[in-house]
């Protein structure tokens, strides 16, 4: 019987298997420029076409960004960096992610800007679905990074990677933002940056939870004195407290979100039942301290006076709530 502990055994990081692993995470010397190029390349061809896909609200051409996007790799560098205790490489895999990020977002926005006039945030599933970061997200988000660190450490499944990709979809909630802020809904934008900040949290904390139960920091400092062992400890631990602190913070966020999204969708649920067969919900999203219906149907409701106050009695800390109507009409031929 296969158990947890001979996995982690028969996958242990030895001294000779790092100069193959750190080539496939850490490009320096002759191949960082040609790394970069590429990366640059895919990313932006990554980001026009799941820009596209978001505004055209296709499921297929997001996916198909998710595949060639190159995001997860500097990613998961950064948490094996951190791992093995080498700030240089960690702080230049971490700006490499954080100009991908701001090229991603200034790249979508003026897409956004160009195609804006087809784009609706309340009926788009590619934003709605993004926009309100969710509990479901976060252990996805977590099992991807573990997975996507996993993969990184072997190469016989390394073929795995493009499926993790699709899995944590850090490009699409990026670009979500731009084309948000190029709408001026910053509401919208918050909500994506949220979730892509979660995802990517959560790689690094994933990750960097698989690299140390394969040995990956002992494998680096077996060969070193104590002093740069001591220096490479403190760098591990300052790393996992740089991660488990903000992802702390955000797993809260989330899960105050989802239950009071729960207790929202149910009073609503409540509130149609005044008008059977008329009104449908078509979603509803919480993020923070506001609420986001939104109900279609063939009779307008009358008022929202009573369900704001039930919305507010029973879930304290909303604050705003934006109830948006969409008339539905039905036509019979012949």
């Amino acid at each position: 019987m296969v158990s947890l502990s001979s996995i982690i055994k028969d996958n242990k990081f030895r001294p000779e298997d790092l100069p193959e692993f750190e080539s496939q995470l850490f490009f320096e010397g002759d191949r960082a420029q040609r790394y970069i190029v590429r990366f640059t390349i895919l990313l932006f061809l990554s980001t026009v076409i799941a820009t596209q896909g978001v505004i055209e609200d296709s499921t297929a051409t997001v996916i198909g960004a998710m595949i060639i996007a190159p995001l997860m790799t500097p990613i998961v560098a950064t948490t094996a960096a951190l791992m093995m205790g080498n700030a240089h490489r960690a702080w230049k895999s971490f700006i490499l992610v954080v100009a991908g990020v701001i090229g991603v977002i200034i790249v979508s926005c003026i897409f956004g800007y160009l195609g804006i006039h087809v784009v609706d945030f309340d009926t788009n599933s590619q934003i709605t679905a993004r926009t309100v970061p969710r509990v479901l997200d976060l252990i996805i988000a977590l099992a991807a990074g573990t997975a996507g660190a996993f993969a990184m450490s072997r190469d016989d499944i390394a073929d795995s990677i493009p499926g993790v990709a699709i899995s944590i979809a850090l490009v699409p909630p990026l670009c979500v933002v731009g084309i948000a802020l190029s709408a001026a809904e910053w509401s919208d934008a918050w909500g994506a940056l949220l979730l892509f900040l979660t995802n990517f949290l959560s790689i690094l904390l994933a990750g960097g939870a698989v690299f140390a139960l394969l040995g990956l920091g002992a494998a680096v400092t077996r060969e070193m004195n104590q002093v740069n062992k001591g220096r490479a400890y403190r760098m591990i631990t300052l790393g996992i407290l740089l991660v488990t602190v903000p992802l702390t913070v955000t797993s809260v966020k989330v899960g105050r979100d989802s239950i009071a999204q729960v207790k929202i969708t149910n009073i609503v649920n409540e509130w149609v039942t005044q008008y059977p067969g008329d009104i449908v919900i078509r979603s509803v999203l919480v993020s923070g301290e506001s609420a986001k219906i939104l109900i279609t149907g063939a009779v307008e409701p009358p008022t929202i006076d009573d369900l704001g106050k039930k919305i507010q009695s029973e879930v304290e800390h909303i604050i705003k709530i934006d109830l948006r109507y969409l008339p539905s009409s039905c036509y019979k031929f012949p």
